[in-house]
Protein backbone atom coordinates (compact mmCIF):
# COMPACT_ATOMS: atom_id res chain seq x y z
CA UNK A 1 0.00 0.00 0.00
CA UNK A 2 1.15 3.52 -0.78
CA UNK A 3 -0.25 6.17 1.56
CA UNK A 4 0.82 9.76 0.99
CA UNK A 5 -0.69 12.22 3.46
CA UNK A 6 -1.34 15.76 2.26
CA UNK A 7 1.27 18.11 3.62
CA UNK A 8 -0.12 20.59 6.09
CA UNK A 9 0.24 24.10 4.86
CA UNK A 10 2.30 26.31 7.13
CA UNK A 11 0.54 29.47 8.32
CA UNK A 12 1.39 32.54 6.29
CA UNK A 13 4.33 34.41 7.78
CA UNK A 14 3.95 38.17 7.51
CA UNK A 15 7.14 39.65 6.02
CA UNK A 16 8.90 42.24 8.16
CA UNK A 17 10.29 44.37 5.34
CA UNK A 18 7.66 47.01 6.16
CA UNK A 19 6.33 47.57 9.69
CA UNK A 20 4.53 50.14 11.80
CA UNK A 21 6.51 51.81 14.59
CA UNK A 22 4.27 53.16 17.34
CA UNK A 23 5.38 55.84 19.81
CA UNK A 24 3.83 56.86 23.07
CA UNK A 25 3.10 60.57 22.83
CA UNK A 26 3.28 63.07 25.65
CA UNK A 27 1.25 66.15 24.85
CA UNK A 28 -1.86 67.82 26.20
CA UNK A 29 -3.23 68.79 22.81
CA UNK A 30 -2.57 69.13 19.11
CA UNK A 31 -4.35 70.94 16.31
CA UNK A 32 -7.16 68.66 15.14
CA UNK A 33 -5.88 69.20 11.59
CA UNK A 34 -2.16 68.52 12.04
CA UNK A 35 -1.13 66.38 9.05
CA UNK A 36 1.10 69.01 7.41
CA UNK A 37 2.61 70.31 10.65
CA UNK A 38 3.39 66.77 11.86
CA UNK A 39 5.13 65.93 8.59
CA UNK A 40 7.16 69.17 8.66
CA UNK A 41 8.27 68.55 12.25
CA UNK A 42 9.40 65.02 11.42
CA UNK A 43 11.07 66.19 8.20
CA UNK A 44 13.15 68.68 10.21
CA UNK A 45 14.58 65.75 12.18
CA UNK A 46 14.71 63.28 9.28
CA UNK A 47 15.71 65.30 6.18
CA UNK A 48 15.60 62.19 3.95
CA UNK A 49 11.92 61.62 4.75
CA UNK A 50 10.61 63.03 1.49
CA UNK A 51 12.85 60.73 -0.55
CA UNK A 52 11.49 57.53 1.01
CA UNK A 53 8.38 56.61 -0.98
CA UNK A 54 7.24 53.81 1.34
CA UNK A 55 7.28 55.90 4.54
CA UNK A 56 3.77 56.65 5.79
CA UNK A 57 2.86 58.93 8.70
CA UNK A 58 -0.43 58.08 10.37
CA UNK A 59 -2.28 61.06 11.75
CA UNK A 60 -2.84 61.01 15.52
CA UNK A 61 -6.44 60.27 16.41
CA UNK A 62 -8.67 60.39 19.44
CA UNK A 63 -12.12 58.87 19.66
CA UNK A 64 -14.48 60.09 16.94
CA UNK A 65 -17.24 60.15 19.54
CA UNK A 66 -17.39 59.47 23.23
CA UNK A 67 -17.84 61.43 26.46
CA UNK A 68 -20.01 63.88 24.57
CA UNK A 69 -17.30 64.82 22.05
CA UNK A 70 -18.08 64.84 18.36
CA UNK A 71 -15.80 65.94 15.56
CA UNK A 72 -16.72 69.57 14.76
CA UNK A 73 -17.75 70.71 11.29
CA UNK A 74 -15.19 73.54 11.20
CA UNK A 75 -11.91 71.89 12.18
CA UNK A 76 -9.44 74.64 11.30
CA UNK A 77 -9.02 76.08 14.80
CA UNK A 78 -10.08 73.07 16.87
CA UNK A 79 -7.81 71.11 19.19
CA UNK A 80 -7.41 67.39 19.73
CA UNK A 81 -6.95 66.59 23.43
CA UNK A 82 -4.79 63.51 23.84
CA UNK A 83 -5.17 60.70 26.34
CA UNK A 84 -2.33 58.58 27.71
CA UNK A 85 -3.25 55.90 25.18
CA UNK A 86 -2.61 58.16 22.18
CA UNK A 87 0.06 56.91 19.79
CA UNK A 88 1.93 58.14 16.74
CA UNK A 89 2.48 55.41 14.15
CA UNK A 90 4.96 55.61 11.31
CA UNK A 91 4.98 52.95 8.59
CA UNK A 92 8.52 52.29 7.47
CA UNK A 93 10.64 49.93 5.37
CA UNK A 94 13.08 47.91 7.45
CA UNK A 95 16.20 49.74 6.25
CA UNK A 96 14.86 52.90 7.92
CA UNK A 97 13.70 51.17 11.10
CA UNK A 98 16.66 52.15 13.30
CA UNK A 99 16.41 55.81 12.24
CA UNK A 100 12.68 55.87 13.00
CA UNK A 101 13.11 54.20 16.40
CA UNK A 102 15.78 56.80 17.26
CA UNK A 103 12.97 59.39 17.34
CA UNK A 104 12.20 58.30 20.93
CA UNK A 105 12.98 61.23 23.20
CA UNK A 106 12.50 63.85 20.49
CA UNK A 107 10.28 66.83 21.28
CA UNK A 108 8.50 68.10 18.19
CA UNK A 109 6.86 71.47 17.66
CA UNK A 110 3.47 70.95 16.03
CA UNK A 111 2.14 74.44 15.24
CA UNK A 112 3.18 75.66 18.68
CA UNK A 113 2.18 72.51 20.54
CA UNK A 114 4.91 70.36 22.07
CA UNK A 115 4.78 66.67 21.20
CA UNK A 116 7.26 64.42 23.00
CA UNK A 117 7.84 60.97 21.55
CA UNK A 118 8.24 58.25 24.17
CA UNK A 119 9.18 54.61 23.90
CA UNK A 120 8.37 52.74 20.69
CA UNK A 121 6.97 49.37 19.73
CA UNK A 122 7.09 47.52 16.41
CA UNK A 123 3.83 46.26 14.95
CA UNK A 124 3.93 43.86 11.99
CA UNK A 125 1.36 44.32 9.28
CA UNK A 126 -1.93 42.47 9.66
CA UNK A 127 -3.47 39.55 7.76
CA UNK A 128 -6.97 40.80 8.66
CA UNK A 129 -9.23 40.27 5.65
CA UNK A 130 -10.89 43.69 6.04
CA UNK A 131 -8.64 46.73 5.61
CA UNK A 132 -9.60 50.35 6.21
CA UNK A 133 -8.09 53.64 5.09
CA UNK A 134 -9.30 56.86 6.71
CA UNK A 135 -8.08 59.10 3.90
CA UNK A 136 -7.84 58.31 0.19
CA UNK A 137 -7.39 61.36 -2.01
CA UNK A 138 -10.16 62.33 -4.41
CA UNK A 139 -8.11 63.26 -7.46
CA UNK A 140 -10.73 65.11 -9.50
CA UNK A 141 -12.75 68.02 -8.16
CA UNK A 142 -15.99 66.74 -9.66
CA UNK A 143 -15.27 63.03 -9.18
CA UNK A 144 -18.46 61.34 -8.03
CA UNK A 145 -18.45 58.62 -5.40
CA UNK A 146 -19.05 55.98 -8.08
CA UNK A 147 -16.20 57.33 -10.24
CA UNK A 148 -13.94 57.54 -7.18
CA UNK A 149 -14.57 53.88 -6.32
CA UNK A 150 -14.15 52.79 -9.93
CA UNK A 151 -10.76 54.51 -10.15
CA UNK A 152 -9.56 53.19 -6.78
CA UNK A 153 -10.59 49.63 -7.66
CA UNK A 154 -8.75 49.86 -10.99
CA UNK A 155 -5.61 51.11 -9.25
CA UNK A 156 -5.77 48.36 -6.63
CA UNK A 157 -6.41 45.61 -9.17
CA UNK A 158 -3.32 46.68 -11.08
CA UNK A 159 -0.98 47.23 -8.14
CA UNK A 160 -2.05 44.11 -6.23
CA UNK A 161 -2.42 41.92 -9.32
CA UNK A 162 -5.79 40.69 -8.12
CA UNK A 163 -9.49 41.44 -8.48
CA UNK A 164 -11.03 43.46 -5.65
CA UNK A 165 -14.52 42.09 -5.04
CA UNK A 166 -15.87 44.21 -2.19
CA UNK A 167 -15.16 47.83 -1.33
CA UNK A 168 -17.10 50.42 0.65
CA UNK A 169 -16.82 54.18 0.46
CA UNK A 170 -17.31 56.16 3.66
CA UNK A 171 -16.79 59.55 5.21
CA UNK A 172 -15.49 62.54 3.24
CA UNK A 173 -12.79 64.66 4.83
CA UNK A 174 -10.76 67.73 3.90
CA UNK A 175 -7.04 67.85 4.73
CA UNK A 176 -5.89 71.44 4.93
CA UNK A 177 -2.43 72.21 3.56
CA UNK A 178 -0.74 75.60 3.06
CA UNK A 179 -0.79 75.26 -0.73
CA UNK A 180 -4.14 73.50 -1.15
CA UNK A 181 -6.99 71.67 0.54
CA UNK A 182 -7.09 67.95 -0.30
CA UNK A 183 -10.44 66.19 -0.56
CA UNK A 184 -10.42 62.63 0.72
CA UNK A 185 -12.81 59.77 1.45
CA UNK A 186 -12.47 56.76 3.71
CA UNK A 187 -12.73 53.29 2.18
CA UNK A 188 -12.85 49.72 3.40
CA UNK A 189 -11.81 46.73 1.32
CA UNK A 190 -13.22 43.34 2.35
CA UNK A 191 -12.77 39.62 1.67
CA UNK A 192 -9.04 39.88 1.05
CA UNK A 193 -6.66 36.97 0.96
CA UNK A 194 -4.18 37.39 3.86
CA UNK A 195 -1.24 37.84 1.49
CA UNK A 196 -3.14 40.47 -0.48
CA UNK A 197 -4.15 42.22 2.77
CA UNK A 198 -0.47 42.54 3.72
CA UNK A 199 0.48 43.70 0.23
CA UNK A 200 -2.26 46.35 0.38
CA UNK A 201 -0.80 47.72 3.61
CA UNK A 202 2.69 47.70 2.14
CA UNK A 203 1.73 49.57 -1.02
CA UNK A 204 -1.31 51.60 -0.03
CA UNK A 205 -3.22 53.46 -2.71
CA UNK A 206 -2.78 56.85 -4.27
CA UNK A 207 -0.54 59.65 -3.06
CA UNK A 208 -0.13 61.56 0.20
CA UNK A 209 1.41 58.93 2.50
CA UNK A 210 3.27 61.70 4.36
CA UNK A 211 -0.14 63.05 5.42
CA UNK A 212 -1.63 59.66 6.28
CA UNK A 213 -3.41 59.22 2.95
CA UNK A 214 -3.78 55.83 1.28
CA UNK A 215 -2.54 53.92 4.35
CA UNK A 216 -4.53 50.84 5.35
CA UNK A 217 -5.20 49.42 8.79
CA UNK A 218 -6.97 46.23 9.88
CA UNK A 219 -10.67 46.73 10.55
CA UNK A 220 -13.17 44.45 12.26
CA UNK A 221 -16.41 45.83 10.89
CA UNK A 222 -18.07 48.40 8.68
CA UNK A 223 -19.46 50.82 11.28
CA UNK A 224 -16.44 53.16 11.42
CA UNK A 225 -16.36 53.59 7.66
CA UNK A 226 -19.39 55.86 7.88
CA UNK A 227 -22.74 55.64 9.60
CA UNK A 228 -24.62 56.40 6.42
CA UNK A 229 -26.90 54.53 4.09
CA UNK A 230 -25.56 51.26 2.75
CA UNK A 231 -22.90 52.13 0.20
CA UNK A 232 -21.27 48.78 -0.29
CA UNK A 233 -20.01 48.38 -3.84
CA UNK A 234 -19.58 44.83 -5.07
CA UNK A 235 -17.22 44.51 -8.01
CA UNK A 236 -17.73 40.80 -8.49
CA UNK A 237 -20.02 37.93 -7.66
CA UNK A 238 -21.37 37.76 -4.12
Amino acid sequence: MFWNEDEKQKPYQVPEDIVDVGFKVISQSLPLEHAHELYEALHNVLPWLNDEKLIGIHQIHGAESGNGWMRPEDTENELLYLSRRARLYIRTPDHRLAAIQALSGQILDIAGHKLELGSSIIKPLSTQTEQFSRYVIVEEGEESEADFLKRVVAELNESLDTSIRKIMCGKPHMIRLPEEDIRTRSIMVADLDPKIAVKLQQQGVGRGRRYGCGLFLPHKGIKAVGETEDKTHFTGAR
